[in-house]
């Protein structure tokens, strides 16, 4: 059963398209990982299938709960609030009677303003996570830069283990990662 669909899927600024013409269906536990050049639209088409970015053609249908993690520049960590605060910020949004269980390997009175792109990425999922989510939006292009070996290795595990709960994990990522592959073309 598809968690998150769009038909005909566009959006167009005074300036030109920024994705148009998108058909695509994420199933429950699927990983999808969105790629094409940079410019393509990518961020804005993911931000769009989660509901935070306005389209001006087509369909997007959402079954549940489309949470964003960390998307840089748009949806970062509050750079005041430690971990723990964040965690028990987003358990107070859910209206959460009991505390979130989180394991983190993370430091929990960590600042947001010192995660490393890690640290942010684990973090935000595990935010995106308590929500209960059909599908977690997830950006991580440049993560090549910012990241070793090992430590992609353990963003992928975290992937890994979001759909292997059911939940779909829709990336964007200049290459193609883990999971099917949707290629998005630019537009301009």
């Amino acid at each position: 059963m598809s968690v998150v669909e769009a038909r005909g899927l566009g959006a167009r600024t005074r300036r030109g398209w920024v994705f148009r013409d998108v058909d695509l269906d994420v199933e429950a536990g699927e990983r999808v990982t969105v790629t094409g050049p940079a410019g393509s639209g990518r961020t804005s088409l993911l931000l769009a299938l989660a509901g935070c970015f306005r389209t001006s053609a087509g369909t997007v249908r959402r079954e549940g709960v489309v949470a964003l993690a960390h998307v840089p520049g748009v949806h970062e960590p509050e750079p005041a609030l430690t971990v723990a605060e964040h965690v028990e910020e987003r358990r107070l949004l859910l209206g959460k009677r009991r505390s979130v269980a989180v394991d983190l390997p993370l430091d929990p009175g960590t600042l947001g303003r010192d995660l490393d792109v890690l640290g942010r990425h684990l973090l935000g999922l595990t935010l995106a996570w308590a929500a209960g989510p059909a599908a977690v939006v997830v950006v991580v292009d440049d993560v090549d830069s910012g990241l070793s070996a090992e430590e992609r290795a353990l963003l992928d595990e975290a992937l890994d283990a979001l759909t292997a709960d059911g939940i779909a994990v829709i990336a964007a990522a200049r290459e193609a990662g883990t999971g099917r592959v949707f290629e998005l073309e630019g537009h301009r």
